[in-house]
């Protein structure tokens, strides 16, 4: 049985990786030249140095993605903050702490001054049991009390990872994510970062493997039309040429939301995104970060988070729709004032590059929880995938490669 996997992205890469290793014969096709969708590495002419188009962190809770870069080996190009620790820094105060959850289920770092945010008791970390709780209408903002413990800490997480503010995101699938980072002790709280890129951990290693498998990977294929007999696809229609589908074929539609509404009439979507920004400043040396580690959180200003690898300082914006508009030069001078500030440079800004994703995620809203779609579509011969679809959690790497996993359960099916 052959299947049809367009698009390859995270979504795309492991249900092809998945339909591979399970002997199904796979063409995967992406529009791009190059594939990893949002989460790949590219030579940045101006900078001379390999960067992400995204700053993105993977946890020990995201399990799916782990296991993806253990089966392919690109867990060798990834490097792990263990034990578990996550340092910070306030620019209104200037403190700088470090969050150390501890081993084991039972959180008894909650009673560690040094180990919690300064000013903060233990009682006030029970509040956060209200995510867990909380209805399929509830935000975050109606479940988290305006406390500096939400300043300091649930609200950075919350962005990063629902990608909007507060006040819009849902509070469901947040508690259901943060229970996989801290439920299980400090272990499901350890952060992975690419050593030397993402397409290094996530793209080559996967493409590799599937080329291995007798795979057939083509990019620059960009799907136009979908042709429908009945209740199944009949034929899929590319710039160049037309695939007609024999009757055990099968099809992975793993592309954006919009593109795949666009493609199947009638599909049910998440309605709005939400933009990231990220910047990256290549530094005359390689500096070390407050709290030693390559990752720090900002509190009190424009950047949240930085990553540092080498002599680039990457940041990351997210739910950055107020900022996403304002040009190159100024989004790269406003952030470089935080990040020269946690370092201590006072020298004018230095070689940079800026990338804007305007649709980074769809909107995570209580609203759009109900459109996220199943994986098993209308269509007999069609399943879907991608970090919109209902997998019910945040959409997030982890939420991509999950997708692809049981895109590929129902094509089994």
């Amino acid at each position: 049985m052959r299947i049809h996997v367009i698009g390859a992205g995270l979504a795309g890469l492991a249900a092809a990786w998945r339909l591979a290793e399970d002997g199904y014969a796979v063409t995967l096709y992406e529009a791009a030249p190059q594939a990893g969708g949002r989460c790949r590495s590219f030579l940045d002419l101006p900078l001379d140095r390999v960067v992400d188009n995204g700053g993105h962190v993977l946890l020990g809770a995201n399990r799916a993605a782990l296991g993806l870069l253990q089966a392919t080996g690109g867990i060798a190009a990834m490097s792990e903050i263990a034990p578990a620790a996550f340092p910070f820094h306030d620019l209104s105060t200037g403190e700088n702490w470090t969050l150390r959850p501890n081993a084991g289920p039972l959180p008894w770092w909650i009673f560690s001054s040094g180990r919690r945010v300064p000013g903060s008791m233990a009682r006030d970390y029970l509040a956060a049991i209200a995510l867990l709780r909380a209805s399929a209408d509830a935000t975050v903002a109606e479940c988290l009390p305006r406390t500096s413990l939400t300043a300091r800490l649930w609200e950075p997480f919350a962005v990063a990872v629902m990608n909007a503010p507060p006040t819009e995101a849902a509070a469901a699938p947040l508690g259901r994510a943060l229970l996989g980072i801290f439920g299980p002790g400090e272990r499901g709280s350890r952060a992975w970062i690419a050593k030397a890129g993402l397409s290094t951990a996530f793209v080559d290693p996967t493409l590799k493997r599937l080329s291995q498998r007798g795979a057939d990977f083509r990019p620059g294929w960009r799907l136009a039309r979908v042709e429908i007999s009945g209740n199944a696809v009949a034929a899929l229609v590319f710039d160049e040429e037309r695939v007609v589908l024999a009757e055990n074929e099968r099809v992975v539609l793993a592309v954006p939301p919009t593109v795949a509404a666009d493609l199947l009439p009638g599909l049910t979507i998440p309605d709005g995104s939400n933009a990231i920004v990220n910047a990256h400043y290549r530094l005359d040396a390689a500096l070390p970060l407050p709290g030693g580690k390559p990752l720090l959180g900002i509190i009190g200003g424009n950047a949240q988070w930085l990553i540092a690898r080498d002599d680039i300082v990457s940041v990351t914006v997210s739910g950055a729709d107020a900022l996403v508009d304002r040009s190159t030069n100024d989004l790269l001078d406003l952030l470089w004032s935080d990040v020269g500030r946690v370092l201590g440079i006072a020298t004018p800004r230095p070689a940079a590059r800026l990338i804007k994703e305007r649709r980074a995620t769809f909107a995570q809203t209580p609203a759009n929880q109900r459109r996220r779609p199943p994986s098993r579509s209308a269509w007999r011969n069609l399943v879907l995938a991608g970090d919109w679809t209902d997998t019910g959690l945040p959409a997030t790497i982890e939420s991509a490669v999950r997708s692809g996993f049981a895109a590929a359960r129902e094509v089994s099916r």
